[in-house]
């Protein structure tokens, strides 16, 4: 039942990422020239590393479900072992990556305040902070996830289908923050 409803509910957050792309777009097709302007201002290797970095925390998300599908909640052998880690290890390995990707959102934004691109200034700074702002809150909101999922694999003595079922919607939820941030990158960054 918990997987159940976390797709109905990430297809609510479909529909909420569907309007700010619609919003995006309609916006965009009113003032070309601002858009063309202000796109130009756009770390766009920068914010491809950054989302690399992402992308390779979802590998590591799925690294650590395939370890809670199998029991194995934390590693089995020294620290520098991988092959011997469990979930607890992958999903702070996630979490590391995914704090690095919103500290890289954080500087870009203060980079494009320098350079007046902020909340208020234009249509154009609207829009990229609401689109980019609002990711980077479900990604805060993932990250919190993690950490009670790590939590919680500290706080009970064995690693049962509770904790695998945690570990696997949670995993849904990183991978649909994931997809929707390569599709904001490839709109916002590569689309000119």
């Amino acid at each position: 039942m918990v997987a159940v409803g976390t797709i109905v509910w990430l297809a609510s957050e479909l529909m909420f990422f569907a309007g700010l792309f619609a919003m995006y777009f309609t916006i965009r097709a009113v003032e070309p020239q601002l858009w063309a302007e202000q796109t130009e201002k756009l770390n766009v290797p920068f914010a491809a590393a950054n989302t690399l970095i992402l992308v390779i925390s979802s590998v590591w998300c799925q690294i650590g479900v395939h370890r809670a599908e199998h029991g194995q909640g934390s590693r089995t052998g020294k620290l520098l072992e991988v092959g011997k880690w469990g979930m607890r290890e992958w999903y702070v390995l996630t979490y590391i990556f995914g704090a690095i990707f919103v500290s890289g959102q954080v500087f870009e934004y203060a980079k494009l305040v320098t350079e007046h691109v902020t909340l208020s200034s234009d249509v154009y700074g609207s829009v990229f902070y609401m689109t980019t702002g609002f990711h980077a809150i479900h990604v805060t909101g993932g990250l919190i996830a993690f950490l009670l999922i790590i939590g919680r694999t500290f706080t009970s003595r064995h690693f049962n289908r509770f904790h695998e079922t945690g570990a696997i919607v949670t995993s849904y939820y990183w991978h649909f923050v994931d997809v929707v941030w390569i599709a904001l990158f490839a709109t916002i960054y590569l689309l000119k």
